[in-house]
């Protein structure tokens, strides 16, 4: 029994220790970028897009989410799975790629008659590089170039698109779906602003060619019998045109996108002072809003005074503005400063466990918002007994700011809590005494001790009577005769 007793304490305790706490959880927290104005006030930045979702490019950490997970048409951002999938099944190796001849007929370009398509005026049956094709697929955006490179590493239009639904899935972007390989069209084709932020990290991140066209302001297609001289392309994204009222310095590309369905979308990423912010932007407005008519009236200098405002690019401008200006990186989570003792059952020679993160926490972070502002709150496993060693997950740590968790921590032991078998005993002691199970028995045995008594008084009583009145049984019998 006592063997019984100690192999279904120690398989609690186990149990106890073991147990599943929790792990880390992602980032749940984001911002809205704030701008101080002339007079003190902070108000939000002004963001025209209708989905907005900007990360930390090293961390991954998402600092600002709107709308981040809105099925909609991502016009030419289309043409970043075109690239991706390109690059995958041909090879990331500039080398390789220039080797790679390709071409079409008219099946690339019929769709794209009188559409008003983007184009590097790559013509029928021009026999281009792979190379050459990426460059005008992402510079200039040409929708000719994603056709035929469609045709050429598909074998069709059809069976690319087909692998460009295949790599969304394997890539896990649960809202996006292809139809094409350029954007042009929106029927079932739609995507998200973290799917394509997703996207463009996994390009970034894989081949360094992609990241080389992107960051081109221009781009030289080779000669070919078709154009002896090459083809000289310029990119859509103004914010790496310097001789653009756009131009932002610290902007290394990506990609745009335009339709009148889609609105204006982008993609871009900007690194300053060794920090990286990535930002895609869907559903811009495409035509110049009444104030801002106004203040181009009042201005002629200014943007707001051409023809044509592009929105998309002042909401990436702003947004790194704020995030380049005010997020800053704090530190949250020391792992090596202690948090709390705990209570330890059966231990030893202490019971107690002291207890510490499993690890640092820093994020970026609002200078303008203070780390004490933010909620540490504490939870310890229930019933903690010996043996503890150094490590053991005992508890977590939730950080909240205004009800939004930020993360979840570890807790771990800092100390070795070794059992002790006579307390372990006791308390096996005490809790059968505390038991129902005992409660049961002591009443039986009570009972019975009770039955016991009044079966004794019974028959001693009897035996009393019969000492009285010694013919009581002879008188009984005689009745009877």
């Amino acid at each position: 029994m006592k063997k019984v007793c100690r192999c279904l304490a120690a398989l609690l305790c186990v149990m106890l220790i073991f147990a599943n706490v929790g792990q880390p959880a992602a980032e749940a927290l984001t911002f809205m970028p704030t701008v101080t104005d002339s007079e003190g006030n902070v108000k939000d930045v002004k963001l025209f897009s209708d989905c907005v979702y900007m990360i930390n490019f090293d961390t991954g950490e998402a600092v600002v989410d709107v709308n981040s997970e809105k099925e909609v048409p991502p016009a030419s951002l289309t043409k970043l799975m075109t690239a991706v999938v390109l690059l995958d099944e041909v090879g990331g190796d500039e080398a390789t790629l220039k080797g790679r001849m390709m071409s079409s007929g008219t099946e690339a370009f019929d769709e794209l008659y009188d559409t008003g398509a983007a184009t590097a005026d790559i013509q029928p049956y021009e026999s281009v590089s792979a190379y050459d094709l990426l460059g005008a697929l992402l510079v200039p955006s040409a929708c000719e170039a994603a056709n035929i490179i469609a045709e050429n590493v598909g074998g069709s239009i059809p069976r690319f698109v087909d692998m460009m639904n295949e790599k969304a899935n394997e890539m896990g972007l649960k809202h996006t779906h292809f139809s094409n390989a350029h954007g042009l069209f929106t029927q079932q084709n739609f995507s998200t602003a973290r799917d394509i932020a997703a996207i463009c990290k996994y390009a970034i991140d894989k081949y360094p060619v992609f990241k080389d066209i992107v960051e081109s302001p221009s781009f030289m297609m080779e000669p070919t019998e078709y154009h002896p001289e090459g083809t000289y392309l310029t990119t859509t994204d103004y914010m790496i045109n310097e001789f653009t009222d756009y131009y932002y310095p610290s902007c290394r590309g990506i990609k745009t996108g335009t339709t009148d369905a889609a609105g204006r979308c982008f993609a871009s990423y900007a690194t300053v002072d060794g920090t990286t912010y990535l930002v895609v932007t869907l559903g811009a407005p495409m035509e110049k809003l009444p104030e801002d008519i106004k203040k181009g009236e009042e201005d002629p200098e200014s943007l707001y005074a051409d023809d044509v405002v592009y929105y998309n690019f002042l909401d990436h401008i702003n947004l790194y503005n704020w995030a380049f200006n005010m997020l800053v990186r704090k530190d949250f989570i020391d792992d090596l400063s202690e948090v709390k003792d705990v209570y330890v059952g059966y231990g030893k020679k202490r019971d107690y466990a002291n207890l510490k993160p499993a690890g640092r926490y820093t994020r970026m972070w609002p200078a303008n918002i203070k780390v004490e502002e933010v909620e540490k709150v504490i939870t310890v496993k229930d019933h903690i007994v010996a043996p503890v060693e150094v490590g053991d997950v005992l508890g977590k740590m939730e950080l909240v700011y205004k009800g939004e968790t930020l993360a979840e921590i570890d807790l771990i032991s800092t100390t070795k809590v070794e059992r002790s078998p006579a307390k372990e005993r006791m308390a096996l002691v005490k809790a059968y005494f505390r038991s129902n199970v005992f409660k049961v028995t002591a009443g039986i045995v009570i009972g019975g001790i009770g039955l016991y008594c009044v079966a004794v008084f019974l028959i001693a009583q009897r035996k009393y009577l019969r000492r009285l009145n010694p013919d009581a049984d002879g008188l009984d019998n005689s009745g009877d005769e």
